[in-house]
Formats: structure tokens, sequence, C-alpha cells
């Protein structure tokens, strides 16, 4: 009965939000503007603790779906890493050598908003709630702050200047029902104060990984200093700052690097102590999202006998895989132990199938199911996240003795990297780790660019460092058409 009433809840909050947000962001267009006719207020939903709960549910829920298709297409389609598979796509073609237009995928910001929008409402009425413990409503609201920072954070690099919105949207009457687009600087800002809120609030015992907790909550912190330092002139404070936050995940008990590569990965292994923070996906709940493009047609298959013997087959088409390049690199080590987990390939007369094999789920009764969680945060990218930063302040002991925890694992040797490299060798091997090491998990993009060799590494984008804007999206057609206070 229990679990039925916060089903119910979670249900009702989710239609309550979802009624409330039409007259934010329409449901068919990526809008910032109004169009519903009528109000409605949310009061009546925010009177107990499990309304709260259901509310943070829902926004993870939202999260999913924001992220279901376009966490590659912002960390790792523009890369030139990743092509078309056996059924060509013409946005991620284009995507692939960076030529974006409006209204492809990936232009329209309408899920952010969503999102952010719920985060708004659970920090504007959670503290008029009486909770049954503090340190529960601190949890919520460490939650929302969160996933409001996570929005944008991602917001900000995507597009740059963008709407900053703080407070929740409940009726066609209230003000500001046409936001501008505010300075990229003061969406970074933002998301500083939403991660030093969500750090100051959330309790330390938590553990979750489908939700924040104090380590995920620091990986975001060390990432978003990260970019400060590099892309936004934070300089050594905010690599400080990054230390700081990555630090507290390294010295965390509760996490550590797995032997062995293949133990991060599949659904038998997502509790792994690798993992910090992860979407959840649940077979007859919710399934699906961007993995369900890597894998081969089961209908292309002629010879049955090889599904899943080896080829993990799947009902959808193949729209992405690696490129010929990206596997010649991925591959160009026979000792990195990391290539079987992360792509495959099985010739089969005259063809050759090609997979990425992370993430691909669960076969069940003849039939795929994409039900694997996927990553956003784990160890070793905070390891090679201290890599980064330790190189940066010029302690080049320091970030090889990171990198060498990498080494070992994948090629099972303590050698390669010494501190005789020049800073430039470090960084280019940090590069190259987290570009084997991170296959399909939506970091190449972000890496190349605050590393500064997007326009050294990525072909399509030699050259043209002087164009305006040339490593941000267009704004959807919609956005701009129907909102006067949004402009291109």
């Amino acid at each position: 009965m229990e679990n039925e009433k916060n089903t119910n809840r979670m249900k009702k909050i989710l239609y309550i939000t979802t009624l409330l947000l039409f007259a934010f962001l329409p449901g068919c267009h990526g809008d910032l503007n109004v169009e519903q006719p009528s109000e409605f207020t949310s009061l009546s939903m925010w009177t107990s603790e499990a309304d709260a709960a259901s509310a943070v549910n829902g926004a993870f829920h939202q999260l999913r779906t924001t992220l279901a298709t376009s966490l590659p297409v912002y960390g790792d389609y523009r890369s030139a890493l990743y092509g078309g598979g056996m059924m060509s796509v013409t946005d991620y073609d284009k995507m692939a050598v960076n030529v974006l237009a409006r209204d492809m995928e990936g232009t329209d910001w309408t899920s952010f908003y969503t999102t952010i929008n719920t985060c708004n409402l659970i920090l504007k009425y959670s503290p008029t709630i009486t909770f049954s413990q503090e340190s529960k409503k601190h949890e919520i609201m460490a939650n929302a702050y969160f996933i409001r920072a996570y929005c944008y954070f991602m917001i900000a690099r995507v597009w740059g200047d963008a709407p900053l919105l703080t407070t929740g949207f409940e009726s066609d009457r209230q003000d500001d029902m046409y936001p501008v687009r505010n300075p990229a600087s003061e969406i970074y800002a933002q998301v500083e104060s939403d991660l030093a809120e969500a750090d100051k609030l959330m309790p330390a015992s938590v553990k979750e990984k489908h939700k924040a907790s104090p380590a995920a909550i620091s990986m975001l912190m060390a990432d978003y200093y990260l970019w400060k330092a590099k892309m936004l002139g934070g300089g050594n404070t905010a690599l400080e700052s990054a230390k700081t936050a990555v630090n507290k995940v390294l010295n965390n008990a509760n996490y550590g690097l797995e032997d062995d590569f293949a133990k991060v990965f599949g659904i038998e292994n997502e509790d792994s102590k690798e993992i910090i923070f992860s979407i959840n996906y649940e077979r007859n709940e919710y399934v699906g999202g961007y993995p369900s493009y890597y894998l081969v047609p089961e209908q292309y298959v002629e010879n049955k006998e090889f599904i899943n013997n080896p080829l993990p087959v799947g009902s959808h088409q193949q729209y992405v895989s690696i490129t010929n390049e990206y596997e010649a690199f991925l591959s160009s080590d026979p000792d990195d132990k990391r290539v079987p987990v992360s792509f495959q390939i099985f010739p089969d007369g005259t063809i050759r199938w090609r997979w990425i094999n992370k993430f691909k789920g669960e076969w069940i009764n003849e039939t795929r199911f994409f039900s694997s969680d996927v990553i956003i945060y784990r160890f070793a990218e905070a390891i090679l996240m201290k890599a980064e930063i330790e190189n940066a302040l010029s302690n080049t002991a320091g970030a090889v003795a990171e990198l060498v925890k990498i080494e070992k694992r994948a090629y099972k040797t303590t050698s390669r990297y010494t501190a005789t490299m020049s800073r430039q060798a470090i960084d280019n091997a940090i590069v190259d780790e987290i570009l084997k090491e991170f296959v399909s998990e939506a970091k190449s993009w972000w890496t190349l660019v605050r590393m500064g060799q997007a326009f050294t590494r990525i072909e399509s984008l030699k050259g043209r460092e002087n164009e305006e804007n040339i490593l941000l999206w267009p704004i959807s057609s919609s956005s701009i058409n129907t909102n006067p206070n949004i402009e291109e």
C-alpha cells in the first residue's frame, strides 16, 4: 500500500508539474513563452514530506528524459570519433563534421528548462513543509540544487547566453513570461552558487548512485571548476577549488577503481564501487536511450546462430558507431584491456559487424532491453581530473602518479608515464587516456575543448578558431520565433 501511495503521489506531482510547465514551455515547441490561457496553483500538492520526495523523483525522471539521447549529442558526436552506423542519420552526420543548423537534434533546450522548473518549485516549497527530520529536507533541497546546477552547466556550455530562471512558473499571469538570454557568465555563476548550496546541505551519510550524494556533488564541482579554470579565466584559484572537490572523492572510502575494467559495466555491475552517479534504467519501467543506437539490428543477421554468440543484437537501427580512425586509435595498443569492453568486431563472410559494447542492457526471451544504467560520473574520471589539475598546477610528478593508476588497470604496466615528461606530453597522455577510457560515455568533446585540443585533433575544426561561437550550438527556430525576447 505504501508503494502504491508513493506512486500515486509521484504521478500527481508529475501531472501537476506538467500542467504548470505548459504555461512556460509548451510541450510541442522549444519556446520560452506562454500559450496557456488558464492559471493553476500548486499549493495543494506541497503539503507533505512525501510530496517533496516524489517531486525529486520526478525531477530525476525528467533529467533522464532530457539526457536519453542528447547526452552523447553534446558530449561525443562533435568530436569526429563517432559517425554513421549501418544506417546514416543526417543530423549525426552533420555533427560529426561540425556543421550545425537550427532545428537539428540538439538545438532545443525545452527539456532542460522543464527539469529546471521542477527544481525551482522544489526549492520554493520544500522550506514550507514540515519534515520528520531536518536532514530529509536538506537532502531534498540538495538534490534540487544538484540537478539545477547540472542542467545549467550543460546549457551554458552548449548555448552560452541563455535564460536564467530560478523561480518556478505556475501561472500564465506571472511576470517575465518572455525571458531574455542572460550572459553565460551569469549562468555559470548560478552553477557555482547551486553547487555550494548542494554541498552544504547534502547529508554526509548519503550514498545514492541514482541521485545526488556528497561524491556526485564533488564530481560536478570538480568538473565545473576545471572548466572555469581552462575556459573562463579562473586560473589557479579555480584549479585549487577543483582539486579540493576531486580530493573529496578520491579520499572517500565508499568508492574506488575496479581492478578489472569489465566489472564497471553490465547490469550485474551497476553497484560497482567505481560508479558515483548514474541515470537509472529499468526493464518494464524505462528502457532505451542512446545505447539502443549502437548495436547490430537483429533483422540484418542472416546466420541466427551468431545472435548473442557473439553478436549482441538490438531491434533498433544502428545509427551510430565509432569511426574507422577511432577504431584504429583504440586498437593501437594490443595490451589495452579496455578495447573489447568498449567495442567489438565480428567478421561474417563479406560483412564486418562492429558495435559499441557498453550499456547493451539485457537479452531476455529473444528480446533486447536497453536497461543498463548510463554512467555520468565514475571514479576513473576523478583520477584523470586529478592528473589534469596537478599538471595545470605544474606538479608533473603528481599528474603522472595519477596517470599510472589508470595505466596499471588498462595495460597492467606502471612504466609508460614518467615525471620526466613535459607538461604538454602529459596533457596529451591525459587526453588519450580519456578518449580510450570513456568510449560512448559523453566525455570526448568536453575534454578536447577544455584541454585546448579541439582545433588540432578534430579535422573539421582546423583553421576555424576565429569563427564566432563555433563551439556553441544554435537555438531552435521555435524558441526564436515565438518568444520576441529570444535572439539568435
